[in-house]
């Protein structure tokens, strides 16, 4: 088994998808994602692009974020607005409930442990 894992996104096929038809609130958001590694427990890393729109959020995992492009509003109930964009890095713990609206096309890495 190996035990250092290159996050090479080269040959990765994306696995498209959106959010739920019921989280959306406005746009028509579509995913790519790369996902280029995962491990026993729930632990995975990659990469993550949506298009512009806005969707509620709610998070049972804790999820690492570094953003490579774009840029989005991840608004917490009852909290703040944070803006983010290229260059950012921060973590959503589990309990995060709220929205994410992509105003560009964003694209981050990703490690989220279940």
């Amino acid at each position: 088994m190996k035990q250092f894992i290159k996050i090479d996104f080269d040959g990765i096929d994306p696995e498209h998808g959106t959010p739920k038809p019921e989280r959306v609130i406005s746009g028509d958001p579509q995913f790519r994602t790369w996902n280029c590694d995962e491990a026993e427990g729930g632990i995975y890393a990659g990469m993550w692009e949506a298009t512009p729109g806005k969707w509620r959020i709610a998070y049972d995992e804790w999820e690492f974020c570094h953003i490579l492009s774009g840029r989005s509003i991840i608004a917490e109930d009852g909290g703040e607005e944070h803006h983010v964009a290229a260059g950012d890095s921060f973590t959503l713990r589990p309990g995060f409930r709220g929205t994410w609206e992509v105003l560009e096309t964003t694209r981050k890495e990703y490690v989220i442990r279940l």
